[in-house]
């Protein structure tokens, strides 16, 4: 593969580690909802940025209702789903342009490369809203910072 897949495909791995992580945290009764909810959203984005991606129709909505099994499910998919695009593309697809409407309506043509951040980065932006929220309810949250998942080998 390609250093610059190879980059993503990293941040990838990282992102499904992290996510299972956090979905490993919503176990408990005490879970906040709101947590949960932030969860399913992270499925229903990433899902929804891989339909645009592959200009498929997305399969589920950006803010489903799923419970923590079907966000355990649905992360445990992606996880495989997301190296099975990459491998389909080559360094210069990454520079290509993906047009889409926004859930606005509105029309944008973004990168695969800036696409591929974003899904990285607004994960983890809300995965940060699951710890928030896990912490105040009075329980541990999950530990997903990339430095840790690197340290410890948790992702190659």
């Amino acid at each position: 593969m390609h250093p610059e897949l190879d980059h993503y495909a990293r941040l990838l791995r990282y992102d499904a580690w992290a996510n299972a992580e956090a979905v490993s945290s919503l176990a408990r009764d005490s879970a906040p909802p709101r947590a949960l909810r932030w969860m399913a959203h992270i499925v229903g984005s990433e899902l929804l940025w891989l339909s645009r991606l592959t200009e498929e129709p997305p399969s589920l909505a950006v803010w489903p209702e799923l419970d923590r099994k079907a966000c355990a499910a649905r992360v445990q998919e992606l996880a495989g789903t997301w190296p099975r695009y990459l491998s389909g593309l080559s360094a210069e697809d990454l520079s290509d342009g993906v047009a889409y409407r926004n859930t606005q309506g509105e029309f944008w043509t973004s990168s695969g490369a800036d696409i591929l951040m974003h899904v990285v980065t607004h994960s983890a932006y809300h995965r940060g809203q699951i710890a928030a929220a896990v912490r105040e309810a009075g329980d541990e949250p999950a530990y997903t910072d990339f430095i840790h998942a690197v340290r410890r080998e948790l992702i190659e």
